[in-house]
């Protein structure tokens, strides 16, 4: 799998949302209740829904985020090249300030990492965004 990065606004149209979260100078990722592996919050954008309203609903349905800050970071594109196989979406950064209890969602807890772990849920992509994230502060 490929994972390449562009400038915000260059792919146009999105399939999903990505958040790099940060709470208390920590990454935050979130784990879902079918999987033993670590995430990033985010997920589809619904239909009639803009990047950034999809990203503040994933945030909050994902880790219980209620008081942060957000920006917009890159774009993203994953995938096998030449084939069907693939995503893309926009990648936001949040800096977390206040956590609530996960509201009933897929996902079953958050956790504060000081580098990433080595159980991922997409091991391809996170990282890529992380170290792009951390280049550009």
């Amino acid at each position: 799998m490929t994972s390449k990065i562009y400038e915000i606004g260059s792919l146009k149209q999105y399939k999903y949302v990505v958040i790099l979260s940060e709470y208390k100078g920590k990454i935050l990722l979130s784990r879902h209740k079918d999987r033993t592996t670590w995430e990033t919050q985010g997920g589809h954008i619904e239909a009639g829904e803009q990047p950034l309203e999809a990203a503040k609903r994933e945030l909050y349905e994902e880790s219980g985020a209620i008081e942060y800050s957000m920006e917009p970071l890159c774009d993203y594109w994953a995938g096998e090249e030449g084939t069907d196989n693939w995503a893309n979406g926009m990648v936001f950064h949040a800096r977390i300030h206040k956590l609530s209890s996960i509201p009933e969602s897929e996902m079953a807890e958050t956790k504060e990492f000081d580098e990433l772990p080595q159980n991922l849920t997409y091991p391809q992509i996170a990282p890529v965004l992380f170290d792009y994230l951390f280049q550009n502060r």
